[in-house]
């Protein structure tokens, strides 16, 4: 599901399918032009958080600007949250460091 997350955030296609994360998308206000194209996930974690509830999920990717330029290393944390006694867990808006 991280991916699923990172991909909508990264191309702005799908971010309908996650509404906790981009709220945006749900108010009519979602349409986004993709921010990067060529995406290629280089390594993934999921570790979870000090909070009851709470995980993240840590992407390293690549993938081409919007001037083309092709970055490798470029890092996303997606947070995830769930309710106690709910098993499906909910992404919540992205960070990306680099």
């Amino acid at each position: 599901m991280g991916r699923k997350v990172l991909l909508a955030d990264a191309t702005g296609l799908g971010r309908g399918q996650f509404p906790t994360a981009f709220p945006e998308a749900v108010d009519g206000a979602g349409a986004v032009a993709p921010a990067f194209t060529r995406i290629r996930i280089q390594a993934a974690i999921a570790r979870q958080d000090t909070r009851a509830g709470r995980a993240v999920v840590h992407l390293v990717w690549a993938g081409a600007d919007r001037g083309g330029t092709y970055t490798d290393g470029r890092l996303t944390d997606i947070p995830f949250h769930h309710a106690r006694g709910d098993g499906t867990w909910t992404p919540q808006p992205p960070t990306t460091t680099s």
